[in-house]
């Protein structure tokens, strides 16, 4: 009967749980795997828990299934990995203090980019008339002219 669930669990695309711990409802398994989505894993670089084959990753994921079963809301199961690793654990960290700046610098570079290149583009206002003489010729200048004059 287990694995029969199991595989069942198993072909619908969700982590298999802990041996030994039942699995859940199709709609808690399904907030599992989105909340484990939004969870870092801590060995990998830049995976989900829902997504990492590492150990570290099925524990976490399996911890996540507990306290979905216990009924926590997202946000306490959010709480309870930032306070055990820290704000890296959440692969979008909120954006407020520190993290506020790195969200915004890209905008901001990009916006001092534009105006940097739609100033070097403009074209240079057009020069005032002169009602000077124009200036006596250059001597070579003059030579070349009759020269081609010929």
């Amino acid at each position: 009967m287990i694995a029969l669930v199991l595989s069942l669990v198993l072909s619908q695309g969700y982590a298999p749980a802990r041996q030994g711990q039942d699995p859940l409802d199709h709609d808690r398994e399904m907030r599992v795997q989105a909340i484990g989505k939004q969870l870092r894993c801590a060995v990998c670089q830049g995976v989900s828990i829902a997504d990492s084959p590492a150990s570290m990753a099925r524990a976490q994921l399996d911890k996540v299934r507990e306290l979905v079963a216990e009924g926590k809301s997202e946000q306490e199961i959010y709480d309870y990995f930032v306070e055990r690793y820290g704000e890296w654990a959440l692969m979008e960290p909120k954006k407020t203090g520190v993290t506020l700046g790195l969200w915004l610098a890209p905008v901001l570079l990009l916006v001092l980019g534009v105006l940097l290149i739609i100033s070097s583009t403009k074209k240079p206002a057009p020069a005032a008339p002169t009602t000077e003489a124009p200036a006596a010729e250059d001597d070579y200048l003059a030579k070349v002219r009759a020269d081609l004059e010929k």
